[in-house]
């Protein structure tokens, strides 16, 4: 999917963006000529995990867009508050937020240790609500507004929670904030949507969990800044308190291939589904 240009010189403040769908809407948006806020932990490299803040603003102004990298932990107001400040200083305000800062651990109730369970719920939930609470009055201001979230349709089937109950009520959270600002900042022109990969986007923590094989079995997170693009380039105010899956927005936007985004494209038909959309299937 081509760029347009309609992103040109706006601002998206994006959490988690050193690396997997974050870093790749980050690069997407580059290439419009946007300016990104990398909101993200990793300023040092990780033994495991490539990439830093640093790395990505690098990609990101080769791209044609520009970047400033914040070290931000989304669970402390200071930091995200200070990242806020810094981006306004910046680039004189903030546009587009792309809340994709997340934490995993798909255990059963009695294998979930509370520090994992409260590590989920600060990132997830509560780093989503902060994030977006400190970034409101400027999107306010913008001509073009979006809440962008990276969390799964809300769906109360009980499938969708046995398995991983502390994890459902994080990820839920997020959604929960699109259902709620949706209808909160409806007059103020705001759209708050959010966007959820149907079939599995091999990333790095996909990898750290299932393994390097998974990637035949899975696709790019070029698929998600594609979603992601199309569903920020619409006028805000329009399409708001959506819950989309990613080929649905491509389907829109008249994307047929979709086997141009699997690792494996002959392996296409057999991608594994991800977690909240194939109940039976489903293994994030």
């Amino acid at each position: 999917m081509q760029n347009n240009g309609k992103l040109a010189g706006l601002t998206l403040f994006i959490t988690g963006a050193s690396r997997g769908i974050g870093k790749a809407i980050a690069l997407k948006a580059a290439r419009d000529g946007a300016n990104i806020v990398l909101a993200a932990k990793t300023a040092e490299p990780h033994p495991k995990l490539p990439g830093t803040i640093y790395t990505a603003a690098a990609e990101i102004e080769a791209a044609g867009g520009k970047a400033l990298p914040c070290i931000v932990d989304v669970r402390s107001e200071e930091a995200v508050r200070a990242a806020v400040k810094k981006a306004v200083a910046t680039f004189g305000g903030i546009d587009i937020l792309i809340n994709n800062a997340s934490a995993i651990a798909l255990t059963p109730t009695e294998e979930t240790d509370m520090k994992r369970y409260d590590l989920m719920h600060n990132i997830n939930t509560r780093g989503t609500f902060l994030v977006s609470k400190e970034c409101l009055p400027y999107l306010r201001k913008s001509r073009h507004a979006h809440i962008l979230n990276m969390s799964p349709p809300l769906d109360m089937d009980p499938e969708m929670f046995s398995d991983h109950v502390a994890y459902t009520i994080a990820k839920y959270g997020m959604s929960m904030c699109v259902l709620g600002m949706a209808r909160e900042y409806e007059s103020a022109n705001i759209s708050v949507n959010a966007l959820w990969p149907r079939k599995i986007v091999f990333t790095t923590a996909v990898e750290v969990r299932r393994g390097k094989e998974s990637i035949t079995y899975a696709r790019s997170p070029q698929i998600m800044a594609d979603a992601a693009y199309a569903i920020l380039c619409r006028p805000p105010g329009v399409t708001t308190g959506r819950f989309f899956l990613d080929e649905e927005v491509l389907a829109e936007e008249g994307v047929k291939d979709l086997a141009q985004y699997a690792h494996v494209p002959k392996n296409s038909p057999t991608l594994t589904s991800t977690i909240f959309v194939d109940k039976k299937k489903a293994k994030l």
